[in-house]
């Protein structure tokens, strides 16, 4: 990748601004997936304990090391300390099982994946008698981050970030921090971009990572099973994406990931279909007009696709952050 592929950290690490998604992959189907991945060229590899497939992740990645086909500093591995974590003294072990899964002896960004805390039973998120997750009201983000810094201090991470905070929440670590976060991770596409955060993290010099950059079908499946009936939008229908994509002769999705890349964001998608993951990875070689960057700009609906209700009960939480 070119130095234009790369987002810089505060602290002058790079990260790949394309990376590879790995959210509601089942452990047979990431391991397909992610070598498809790395044959392509995918380097940026994100993960999380919710999504209960780092040991498949893990097994690839020894695999790829192991052979020399990768080297460690190749790679750029992004997890997350999981709602029922979000607890001080919990920080640094659960960063360690994961570390234990993916077979790494660092990881190049921990994130705290949730603003809000959640109470764990039989290895699952806690449910009250009427199905609802019991949230954990005491969660302290001032509290949590101290123990995230520590995370550099003994090398187990080289870059510490949030995702799903909003901006009061970012304010709140950034006015009692030591070392300021390096990135966050939130949904952004063309109809949920959320400018004023944005525009919010590049001041404060903090990178951007937009997770469901395509949109992302598989939160249906979700809502589904928590009894949540909701119509997502199809992003890669949407008329004016179609007439960009054709113009440049790119599929809809390569003309949805350009824009956020043009914008200074990264992005994460995720797919398992081979053909997909080249053609997602193949968005480098042409770039927006400003025309066209204006025209992608006015399709803000603000529509959150991740709304968390597949996860009932939440929004309970005073740290909720929508």
């Amino acid at each position: 990748m070119t130095c234009e592929q790369y987002l810089t950290f505060n602290n002058g690490m790079k990260m790949p601004a394309l990376g590879y998604g790995t959210w509601q992959a089942p452990d047979d189907e990431v391991e397909t997936a992610l070598h498809l991945a790395l044959e392509a060229g995918y380097r940026h590899i994100d993960t999380a304990p919710v999504y209960m497939n780092e040991k498949a992740i893990g097994r690839v990645l020894k695999e790829w090391l192991d052979s020399g086909r990768v080297k460690r500093e190749e790679l750029f591995i992004t997890t997350k300390l999981p709602p029922p974590a979000n607890v001080p003294d919990y920080v640094e072990p659960t960063l360690r099982n994961s570390l234990a899964d993916l077979q790494l002896d660092y990881i190049d960004l921990y994130l705290i994946h949730t603003p809000f805390g959640v109470m764990l039973e039989n290895n699952d998120f806690k449910r009250d008698e009427n199905g609802l997750i019991v949230v954990d009201p005491t969660t302290d983000h001032v509290a949590v981050w101290k123990k995230m810094e520590r995370l550099l201090d003994l090398g187990l991470a080289k870059s510490i970030g949030i995702s799903n905070f909003n901006q009061k929440q970012i304010q709140r670590v950034l006015d009692n921090c030591t070392v300021r976060p390096a990135n966050l991770q939130i949904e952004h596409h063309v109809y949920l971009q959320q400018p004023e955060l944005i525009d919010f993290c590049k001041t404060e010099g903090i990178t951007v990572t937009a997770y469901s950059p395509l949109g992302s079908k598989g939160i249906a499946n979700l809502n589904k099973m928590a009894g949540v009936e909701r119509e997502l939008p199809d992003l890669m229908d949407i008329p004016e994406v179609k007439e960009i994509a054709e113009a440049h002769g790119k599929t809809p999705a390569q003309v949805l990931l350009r824009w956020i890349l043009d914008s200074g964001v990264a992005a994460i998608p995720k797919s398992t279909n081979a053909k997909r993951l080249k053609e997602n990875l193949d968005i480098f070689d042409f770039n927006l007009t400003d025309e066209e960057m204006e025209k992608m700009k006015s399709l803000d609906a603000n529509v959150r696709i991740c709304d968390f209700k597949f996860f009932p009960g939440v929004d309970k939480h005073p740290e909720f952050p929508f």
